[in-house]
């Protein structure tokens, strides 16, 4: 768990920065009119569901950062449940978390994080789907480019979003082990990359509209995340550890659902809960809580609830936090006892 200070120290450079400039370029560069034949609520499920996923996979992102992202897309022309299913899968099983939580927790462990965040990622989408699917048009950011149907996106425009992402996941997947100074230099380094191949292909318009549609994800976003990981943080110190140990053994669905809440509340950067998971396995956690921690730690947080409700709505979020708590208790408890135990 983390605190507001370290929040700022290692997440706004390498973390947020890079994702809200992805945000606000799939906005302000990707086609509506393709995302919608590919992502939107009128696309057919059976191809937007799984697309989304596996996207999903290579962004290793914890609750918060992916929230510009997934905001990008809904804003861009996606489905509601296409927009919730990037918001689970990127942190609850990421590539580099699930190698991570392998290499610690072993391979049953990753394999069970794995179907289990699939299989609640498609229940969110189509609970999501068939809850708000049919809402009134929702209201675009301000300043569009103009955009005629055609192709998804430009090819230097796709470039120049492939350089922002690469610029968000390679400090992650680059520096592994060391001081956070070397992933800075990572991240600064291709930022430097990233900003000069824009100054290239853009018009000084384009960019001027690129950086607005990010500052509007900034303005919205980041206020609650830093006051969510505050309370976290106070949260994090009252609550005993003894009383963890002991109400977090065995594989029942108490034991699950308790695992849940506090991975539900609390906040874990990406891939740090596969190492207090390990710590808390060892001192008699057992393995259905232990899964249901490893995907609601990364996968919600306070913050996260916060910034969903600001911005997709509060009965989004309610809906979507109180699905993750079931359907997470649910998982940790059939996996704990008919496939971990």
């Amino acid at each position: 768990m983390i605190g507001v200070r370290d929040y700022i120290a290692t997440h706004v450079l390498t973390c947020l920065v890079p994702a809200f400039l992805l945000a606000g370029g799939i906005v302000t560069f990707v086609s509506r009119e393709a995302i919608l034949d590919y992502l939107g609520e009128q696309a057919s499920k059976l191809k937007s569901f799984p697309l989304a996923a596996a996207a999903s996979f290579a962004v290793a992102a914890c609750s918060c950062t992916v929230i510009p992202v997934a905001s990008g897309l809904y804003y861009g022309g996606a489905g509601i449940g296409v927009a919730f299913i990037v918001l689970w899968v990127a942190p609850a099983a990421n590539i580099l978390a699930l190698v991570y939580t392998g290499s610690i927790l072993g391979g049953p462990l990753v394999l069970s994080r794995l179907a289990a965040a699939l299989l609640m990622a498609f229940a969110v989408g189509a609970v999501m789907t068939a809850a708000f699917g049919q809402e009134a048009q929702r209201k675009d950011p301000p300043a569009k480019l103009a955009v005629s149907a055609g192709p998804l996106i430009a090819r230097e425009h796709l470039i120049l979003l492939a350089l922002v992402l690469i610029s968000l996941l390679a400090p992650n997947y680059v520096v592994r082990t060391g001081a956070y100074r070397y992933k800075v230099l990572v991240w600064a380094a291709l930022t430097a990359a990233t900003a000069l191949y824009a100054t290239r292909v853009l018009r000084r318009e384009q960019i001027g509209i690129w950086l607005r549609e990010s500052w509007w994800f900034v303005r919205i976003i980041f206020p609650l995340l830093l006051g969510g990981v505050f309370l976290v943080g106070i949260i994090g110190k009252i609550l005993p550890e003894t009383w963890i140990q002991t109400w977090l053994g065995g594989d029942s669905l108490r034991a699950s659902l308790l695992a849940t809440l506090i991975g539900a509340v609390s906040y874990f950067a990406t891939m740090t809960e596969a190492p207090f998971v390990d710590t808390l396995m060892k001192l008699g956690m057992g393995p259905g809580p232990a899964l249901a921690l490893l995907l609601t730690g990364p996968g919600l947080s306070l913050p996260n609830w916060l910034a969903i409700a600001r911005i997709f709505g509060a009965r989004k979020a309610i809906l979507y936090v109180g699905m993750i708590v079931a359907l997470g208790s649910v998982a940790g408890w059939f996996f704990g006892n008919f496939i971990l135990g």
